[in-house]
């Protein structure tokens, strides 16, 4: 079996590969860009591992004219700029000691040793560099044909090498996962004894794997999943999985793209933004979802504050909270969301100064928003 695609074939990446092996050293795509190639999806980031330690990586990056950059190179890691693309070029590996949380390694040159120490058999794979697929464990392209997200080897060992693994293991499902043939079993055992595990890691690494997890076309399998087995109340103590499936069938009704924090709004933990380490601009958006979602706004309103797409996101959480049929008409949300309001502080100036001339403008302003944004600027000042 042999994967292809312009990544593998792109000159600067094939460059590379022969680098390495031009070297006397192995060469193997790995992970990712593998597993994605397997099942036709989009290879997004090209990780090549390699017998060859980091210090001779370099050196054979520079004596080809390649930049070599020490991004991860205590772990391995060396970033190769080929053709203006990154490589992550990394030494096989085998685990010294973990914690839960991060693992001391030493190098290795067995591909076997190195395929041991992954997550799940399906990121176990690796190619030639003519696109060779080699599955040194023996089960990993059955996994993968089969959408099956199994640990390798032992569940619980895996799990508490890196507590992460939980996150990633209901993350790969909801991406890659056979929705009908349901969850491992043996991996949601493991995962059930050992949620108390997650809390040890940063809530950093946390957000990041759920945000994953929340952009997969449909989570609400994997996130119910998380619930029954005790893992969603970990991390989000206030959350229900109980209306996801809702709002993806509305979304998809909708034609809407998936939004992680949407579906966050939609899970209910009031302190989510904490609990996740939101951006500063993820955190906004969620607070205008709550907020239009316990609030008597109209969604014209929403939309003129907040935009088209956010009142239609509160007109499809308000339907699944309150159990009622999606009643959504769009040309009101749009005209809405383009309206101006007529009216300018210097149109009220100087008869009106200060907290006054902010009180009237606001007054004006929602006379303007509940005649439907049709009353004109004149109109509105004889209203003074």
């Amino acid at each position: 079996m042999r994967v292809s695609g312009d990544w593998i074939t792109n000159p600067a990446t094939q460059q590379v590969c022969a680098m390495l092996e031009k070297g006397g050293h192995q060469a193997f795509f790995v992970g990712g860009c593998v597993r994605n190639a397997l099942i036709g999806a989009e290879v997004a980031d090209i990780d090549i591992c390699t017998d060859a330690r980091p210090d001779r990586v370099i050196a054979l990056a520079k004596a080809v004219g390649l930049k070599p950059v020490p991004t991860g190179i205590e772990h391995g890691t060396i970033t190769v700029v080929a053709g203006g693309l990154p490589h992550e070029v990394t030494t096989f590996r085998r685990d010294v000691e973990t914690d839960g949380r991060r693992a001391v390694v030493a190098f290795s040159d067995d591909i076997l040793e190195d395929a041991r120490r992954r997550d799940f058999t399906m990121n176990a794979l690796y190619a030639r560099a003519d696109g060779t697929v080699v599955d040194p464990l023996g089960g990993g392209l059955r996994d993968l044909e089969a959408r099956h997200v199994r640990f390798i080897e032992d569940p619980e060992q895996r799990i508490r090498e890196d507590y992460l693994r939980i996150l990633r293991f209901f993350r790969f499902y909801a991406w890659y996962g056979d929705p009908d043939e349901g969850l491992d079993r043996e991996g949601l055992a493991a995962i059930a004894e050992n949620t108390e595990g997650l809390e040890a890691l940063s809530v950093e690494r946390i957000g990041a794997e759920m945000r994953k997890l929340l952009t997969a076309r449909d989570p609400a399998p994997a996130v119910a999943a998380m619930q029954a087995s005790g893992v969603l109340t970990r991390i989000l103590p206030g959350a229900n999985a109980r209306g996801l499936p809702v709002l993806v069938h509305h979304e998809g009704a909708l034609g809407a793209d998936p939004d992680p924090v949407r579906r966050l709004a939609c899970l209910g933990d009031p302190h989510a933004a904490d609990h996740l380490r939101l951006s500063n601009a993820q955190t906004r958006q969620l607070a205008h979802l709550r907020e239009g979602l316990e609030s008597t706004l109209t969604l014209p309103e929403i939309a003129y504050r907040h935009g088209e797409q956010m009142a239609v996101d509160v007109a499809m959480l308000r339907a699944i909270t309150f159990e009622t049929p999606l009643m959504l008409e769009r040309a009101p949300l749009h005209h809405a969301a383009q309206a101006q309001f007529p009216i300018k502080g210097a149109d009220l100036m100087p008869d009106l100064q200060g907290p006054a001339l902010g009180a009237a403008l606001k007054r004006l302003e929602q006379i303007w928003i509940d005649s439907g944004f049709t009353i004109g600027r004149d109109a509105l000042l004889a209203l003074l």
